[in-house]
């Protein structure tokens, strides 16, 4: 069997991130070894975040998308800390690499794990499972405006924030939402936008998405404005499968499908440039929650989710899957974090997950 090495980029972040990288790490290195050597990993670590700006200045180095544009993937942990403003720890970090490299599609699946108590009043909760398909780098998120007029005298500054809908864009995330639906039990594609009120950038969105349609006749497609989809979340779940939306759109969707199944802990997600030009980047959906950073109770779950869709980019379908079987043995036997209603420790649920990683690995 081919040996194949992964060089992994790792950015713990702020906050908890530090602690449920390290989670995650142990859990893929876990693997590793039990692979009988079939793949390693070699990580290098950048100390980038909000410490790292209040010590110089800049959330990363100058040269830090080329630092890492070699690496075979990015592991990224969480960013943001009351010392330095959100906007600065965002755009000079997570979105800096997101853009940079152009990582246009952010998967973010919504999953009831057993055992895990969920917000949501429905019979079928264990059968749901969707996936959230969020344009990643243009949009809302494009970063097009500015503040002015500040010579005016207080309350009289202008700021603009601009919104950027290119058809390539639209197209090129509507058509792979649509290819991931194929190779999902139920082929259908749900397109969310507010274009009744956005009357150029989303109706030009809802134009491709009937265009790209016609390529995929055995897809099922519907198409809701976002405030009708908030309420389809709640009230009728069982109806989503791959829903495809704007970034600032689906951005706050995903959040509230994994509010939903429980935790924003529980959440992963993966930033992909599906042409593979440069490295993916897979992270936790929550924040860095400061306010628990260092007590050891953070949901590991969320990251090690992301670490097995990591391993699902980078070949290793079937040693993701066994990751994720871990994690539902795990929720399931009721070894949980207190964010999902339990009282075991960020090692505790961790240390859970490999040991039924060992038994998964060798019943195959």
């Amino acid at each position: 069997m081919e040996h194949k090495h992964f060089k992994l980029a790792v950015i713990p972040g702020d906050g908890i991130g530090n602690e449920v990288i390290n989670e995650g790490l142990r859990v893929i290195d876990h693997l590793a070894r039990i692979s009988d050597n079939s793949f390693s990993f070699e990580k290098d670590y950048f100390p980038w975040g909000c410490e790292y700006y209040l010590k110089h200045g800049k959330m990363m180095d100058e040269d830090g998308l080329d630092q890492i544009k070699n690496h075979d993937a990015i592991y990224f942990g969480a960013v943001g800390f009351p010392t330095v403003p959100d906007h600065i720890s965002l755009w000079g970090l997570r979105i800096a690499i997101c853009q940079g490299f152009d990582q246009w599609a952010n998967i973010r699946p919504v999953e009831f794990l057993p055992g895990v108590e969920s917000k949501l009043n429905h019979p079928g909760k264990e059968d749901l499972n969707w996936v959230l398909v969020r344009e990643n780098t243009e949009g809302e998120y494009s970063g097009i405006g500015g503040r002015n007029f500040t010579g005016r005298g207080k309350g009289k500054e202008v700021a603009v924030q601009s919104s950027l809908f290119t058809e390539e864009g639209c197209e090129r995330v509507i058509r792979y939402a649509f290819q991931l639906a194929l190779k999902r039990k139920r082929k259908k594609v749900t397109s969310v936008t507010k274009s009744n009120a956005q009357q150029y950038g989303m109706v030009l969105w809802d134009e491709v998405f009937a265009r790209v349609s016609k390529d995929f006749p055995e897809v099922e497609t519907d198409q809701w404005l976002v405030d009708a989809m908030a309420a389809q979340f709640v009230l009728h779940p069982e109806e989503l499968e791959v829903v495809v939306a704007s970034n600032l759109i689906a951005d706050i969707l995903s959040d509230l499908g994994s509010a939903l199944a429980g935790s924003l802990g529980i959440a992963s997600s993966a930033n992909l440039n599906p042409e593979g030009r440069y490295p993916s980047m897979f992270e936790s959906v929550h924040g860095s929650a400061p306010d628990i950073s260092g007590k050891g109770i953070a949901n590991p779950i969320g990251a090690i989710g992301s670490a097995a869709l990591m391993l699902e980019n980078l070949g290793l379908a079937d040693e993701a899957s066994l990751i994720n079987k871990a994690i539902r043995e795990t929720t399931q036997e009721g070894v949980l974090t207190a964010d999902i209603g339990g009282n075991n420790s960020t090692k505790e649920v961790t240390d859970t997950i490999i040991s039924h990683l060992s038994k998964l690995y060798r019943s195959i």
